[in-house]
């Protein structure tokens, strides 16, 4: 199955780029990590959000919606899917400090972007699960003179016990075994894109066609 890191499609050389790894990597399904920015894609494909989304699209997504202008995007929001035989769960959002502890309804504007306690504690209640998808990434996977980890991830790592975590955001390529989970940071689609075998969960990047 088709592997993607960040696109910022709204960006029209980043959504023509996108569009070239589905048809390159030709795959019939496909899982990506966040801040997607388009959502009428060409095939399946599983995402969580990340924190350069059009919001109102992802709370529609959320409530279970399909807004106008939506094709193939499937929402993975505290929850999980069979995958081409793979079960899938996801974190949508980013993390913020201050806006951790609230209800997720008393997220306004620009801070729905951010995931909260009850969204963590969603992801935990579905147990184990095959691959994780994330926007943030756990502790020691990354380093910018200081780990930009989240604890959080951390935690899902542990309750989740996924053979391979794949996460978003940094736009660029590191891996790492963590918690007793492969944890991928993906190259963003602009540069690369991924083929992920479901029956090894082997990971094979290959350059993004111009």
């Amino acid at each position: 199955m088709l592997v993607l890191g960040d696109a910022h499609a709204s960006d029209s050389d980043k959504w023509e780029a996108l569009l070239a790894a589905y048809r390159a990597a030709d795959e019939a399904v496909a899982l990506q990590v966040g801040d997607l920015e388009r959502y009428d894609l060409p095939r399946p494909t599983w995402f969580v959000a990340g924190n350069n989304e059009d919001l109102d699209v992802i709370d529609a997504l959320r409530a279970g919606e399909t807004p106008p202008g939506v094709r193939n995007a499937r929402l993975l929001a505290g929850t999980a899917a069979e995958v081409g035989g793979l079960r899938v769960a996801g974190l949508s959002g980013n993390y913020a400090p201050t806006q951790y502890d609230l209800p997720r309804s008393e997220l306004d504007g620009d801070r729905r972007r951010h995931f909260t306690r009850e969204d963590v504690e969603r992801v935990v209640d579905l147990g184990d699960v095959d691959v994780l998808l994330t926007h943030e990434a756990p502790r020691g996977l990354l380093s910018y003179g200081y780990d930009p980890g989240c604890e959080h991830v951390d935690r899902l790592l542990e309750a989740t016990a996924p053979d391979l975590c794949l996460v978003g955001h940094h736009h660029r390529h590191r891996e790492a075994e963590i918690r007793g989970a492969r944890v991928v940071s993906l190259a963003p689609v602009w540069e690369r894109y991924y083929v992920l075998d479901p029956d090894d969960l082997t990971l094979d990047a290959r350059e993004t066609p111009a």
